[in-house]
């Protein structure tokens, strides 16, 4: 930034009011690239070019600023809402950006002379009144499919007028015989009667079904009490169907009203935010969408222009808010809970389960898309969780496999970016090891296999995992670090009795590594340590079987590597080449050497 540059914009900062706003930073094309807000206009844009308070990208954005401008509001709360409607106006570059490119499906109430109830993704058009949208479809249909089985309002596309009606312009249709509408076209229902029908769906998708049902439910009293019993049933029909949704969907408690919930989760570049209305304990309203950060924005900064947004969108009118933790919103705006127990720690907790499954399904969504991606991600998990100096590209494992100390064997698995390199996987048979002591084992294979790598100037591993708890990770760290003098990071993945991993350790002391056992990661780690599991138990039973074999077929005369080789393959086993006839081994080994290995083979059974 040049010295005639620098005065300029310190001009304009020194003569900025310490009053409520809004700033503006543009580049040098004239175009908005950040927009925010303050309690002290001043004060807060100065904070931009002091140094010392900027983070690496903030200082990215202030070589781009070339101008600003400013809106002076009266209150905070008119400041949080302006920078709302800017931020979506101009989409600057540098401000966190609402990630909406999904058109969600909402309710319209036309308001002609004769109502229609449809699902529509156009929220846009003139005589019409919307409810939603909803990011949950079957929601939606199972709202439809109350009203319709509630009320029957017309199914029919056709515009319909007063005087059409009273003129007698229009017939009366299949649906009116199939009992899915009353045909108020033709009067068979009275105008009056259907317009309490859509006032009445109307409170449905508002969620006031407790109020519709207890009307409901004093409407069959008083006819019960006039005798009028067929009436009286229709209407218990219509209470049972609403009761019968009010306790599919998430009702807590009929005390609370007119809530709103938030709630959050960020990764590295993106938020997710999830919204939940709630009146009279039933959710009528749910909604998660997504935030591309910019400027290593906090969660408490995302989730305040979050809850701004949709309260926004949703024409929300709730006294109170739920949240995690509190967000900086100005007095008297909204009460905020952050509740520690009852119905709203659950309503908490739900739209929790509802923004993690979001997020999942997005994820799930773009590591199929680009698997490499989602190898990237996990290894960035290994990295922050262990506070890895890189990532961890290759992961070496080792596992120990005998049996009372016999045919004892370790083997070493690899994996590249999160994938088996089975060309690098090592088979190691214990050569310095008496007994069953997979301690001293796991320190011989160890000392070989980066002795070796070492000599022949081979890479080393990013990270090292001991498929065991803190002794084998104090082993190989006795190697690796002592006697190698190499710094390579260890951990370790401990199972539990019913030898399925239960965690996994990590540092020297060895400290348990808070990793999610249903994590995308956990599972990555089990599959890691199965596989080099699995690698060490088959080079193990082929060693026991190898010795087996040998120890039986070399004692017979006549039987030599190639024709041992041929009997297996053909037999399968000893016990099998015993029981054989002696056809069957002339006819493989030929006459004569058949005969001698047949007799061989009986003289010593």
């Amino acid at each position: 930034m040049n010295a005639e540059l620098q005065t300029y914009l310190k001009g304009i900062v020194n003569n900025l009011p310490e009053t409520p706003g809004c700033y503006q930073y543009l580049d040098d094309s004239g175009t908005i690239i950040y927009v925010g807000k303050a309690k002290n206009l001043k004060r807060r844009v100065s904070s931009y070019f002091n140094k010392e308070q900027q983070t690496r990208k903030t200082r990215l954005l202030v070589t781009h600023i070339r101008d600003i401008r400013y809106v002076v509001v009266k209150t905070e709360a008119d400041a949080l809402l302006l920078e709302n409607n800017l931020i979506k106006r101009y989409k600057p570059h540098y401000n966190v950006l609402l990630k909406d490119d999904k058109t969600y499906p909402s309710i319209a109430i036309t308001t002609e002379y004769l109502p229609r109830i449809f699902k529509t993704r156009q929220r846009g058009k003139r005589g019409a009144i919307y409810f939603g949208p909803y990011s949950h479809v079957p929601t939606l249909y199972a709202l439809l499919d109350l009203c319709r089985e509630l009320y029957q309002p017309r199914p029919c596309h056709t515009p319909m007028t007063r005087e059409g009606v009273e003129n007698g312009k229009y017939d009366v249709c299949l649906d009116y015989h199939i009992h899915r509408c009353k045909a108020p076209c033709v009067g068979k229902q009275s105008h009056d009667d259907y317009m309490r029908c859509i006032e009445a769906c109307k409170e449905i998708l508002k969620g006031n079904t407790a109020d519709v049902a207890r009307k409901m439910r004093e409407d069959m009293i008083a006819l019960a009490n006039e005798l009028r019993f067929e009436e009286a049933q229709e209407i218990k029909r219509r209470y049972d169907l609403i009761e019968s949704y009010r306790a599919k969907s998430e009702v807590v408690s009929n005390v609370l009203h007119n809530i709103d919930v938030f709630n959050i989760e960020t990764e590295e570049k993106t938020a997710y935010i999830n919204y939940l209305h709630v009146t009279n304990g039933c959710i009528n309203q749910a909604f998660t969408f997504e935030y591309k950060k910019k400027l290593d924005e906090t969660d408490e900064e995302l989730l305040t222009l979050g809850i701004i947004e949709m309260r926004e969108r949703y024409a929300s009118q709730s006294k109170e808010i739920v949240v995690p933790f509190h967000v900086d919103l100005p007095d008297g705006m909204v009460e905020q809970t952050v509740p520690q127990k009852g119905d709203k720690k659950k309503l908490l907790e739900l739209s929790k389960l509802n923004v993690k499954q979001y997020k999942f399904d997005r994820l799930k969504q773009a590591d199929k898309l680009n698997p490499e991606q989602k190898q990237t991600r996990l290894m960035k998990e290994i990295q922050r969780d262990l506070g890895l100096p890189k990532l961890p590209l290759h992961i070496e494992l080792f596992d120990n496999s005998n049996i009372s100390g016999a045919d004892a064997v370790a083997a070493c698995v690899v994996f590249e970016k999160l994938k088996p390199a089975k060309s690098e996987y090592r088979k190691f048979n214990i050569k310095t090891v008496t007994g069953p002591d997979d301690y001293a084992s796991m320190k011989e294979v160890v000392r070989r296999r980066y002795t070796r790598l070492s000599q022949e100037g081979r890479p080393l591993p990013d990270l090292i995992i001991a498929d065991g708890g803190r002794g084998q990770m104090e082993m190989i760290r006795e190697v690796v670090e002592d006697e190698l003098g190499l710094e390579i990071p260890i951990a370790g993945l401990a199972k539990d009795d019913r030898h399925r991993t239960r965690e996994m350790l990590y540092g020297f002391p060895p400290a348990i590594i808070g990793i999610k056992p249903e994590s995308q990661l956990f599972r990555t780690l089990t599959q890691m340590q199965d596989e080099v599991h699995r690698f060490a138990i088959s080079f193990h039973r082929d060693k026991r079987s190898k010795r087996q074999t040998a120890s039986e077929l070399d004692t017979i005369a006549g039987i030599g590597p190639a024709t041992k080789q041929t009997l297996l393959k053909q037999f399968k086993s000893v016990k099998r080449i015993k029981e054989a006839t002696l056809p069957e081994l002339q006819a493989l080994l030929g006459t004569a050497r058949g005969e001698k290995i047949y007799h061989n083979l009986h003289t010593n059974g």
